[in-house]
């Protein structure tokens, strides 16, 4: 038992061994019982399928990279993260983790890679999500009456800087004046959209997403907190705003108000 024992031993500590270097293959050499060649196949396996997923899952953010720099970077994450979740689909989220919390600022990194790599990770998210939209709903009722449902398949979001704009011939330094406010929805043709909104709409959406309020009781809501607006105009302009939000599925449909 002894032998078997010891075997279970050494070739648990092997497997110790092998995956501390596929990890950091530039600073922990491969076990010497396995040949170079072998260990080369699962090393470049295993980092370029991680590369490609993280390189897929931020297009922008790689291409504000130098192959040098954005491989450092990988290779960082590779090396120093410990990941939660086994599943190739879930390293985006892993990767974003990884940015937020352990990296840190480096020499080199642009000052909104934050904000950016979330922007980019929440596409696909919602393009992944199995959210499911809620049944029964009525996509041709009166908005003004009922109570419109936002989509689950809708995050709105503020940032710092214009993310939606980032790219290689933009790249600010400094954050906007004011904020960028987005929706980024997946919808009705289950393609994942983009919409800047401003500060009114983000408003509207958060009360509308306490699925309680008809339409015409969260326009009177905005009205109460925007009495320097024209009342009759903000209706107008809330009322084809809830069309426009219907028609493009982020608010997924209407739910009648019961009577009594």
């Amino acid at each position: 038992m002894s032998s078997v024992a010891d075997k279970t031993a050494r070739f648990q500590g092997l497997q110790r061994d092998f995956v501390a270097h596929l990890r950091a293959p530039e600073h922990i050499a491969a076990p010497r019982d396995i040949e170079d060649r072998r260990v080369a196949i699962y090393r470049d396996l295993i980092y370029n399928n991680i590369e490609s997923f993280i390189a897929s899952g931020f297009p922008v953010l790689r291409s504000l990279y130098s192959d040098e720099y954005w491989h450092a970077m990988v290779r960082d994450f590779v090396q120093s993260h410990s990941a939660e979740s086994p599943y190739f689909l879930q390293i985006s989220e892993e990767f974003l983790t990884y940015l937020q919390h352990e990296r840190g600022h480096r020499k080199g990194d642009p000052p909104f890679l934050l904000e950016l790599a979330h922007y980019e990770w929440v596409e696909l998210a919602l393009d992944v999500s199995t959210e499911e939209i809620p049944t029964g709903l009525d996509r041709q009722g009166d908005l003004l009456t009922s109570v419109p449902v936002v989509s689950p398949l809708v995050w709105s979001l503020s940032y710092s800087y214009p993310v939606h704009r980032i790219g290689p011939d933009f790249q600010p330094q400094e954050p906007a004046e004011s904020p960028t406010f987005l929706l980024v929805y997946r919808g009705l043709d289950e393609e994942v959209n983009f919409m800047e909104i401003n500060a009114v709409t983000a408003r509207l959406l958060q009360l509308a997403s306490e699925g309680e309020s008809t339409g015409e009781q969260l326009l009177g809501q905005i009205a109460t907190e925007l009495p320097q607006v024209d009342r009759e105009t903000l209706y107008g302009f809330g009322g084809e705003l809830l069309k426009k939000l219907l028609d493009k599925g982020v608010i997924a449909g209407l739910r009648h108000q019961s009577i009594g």
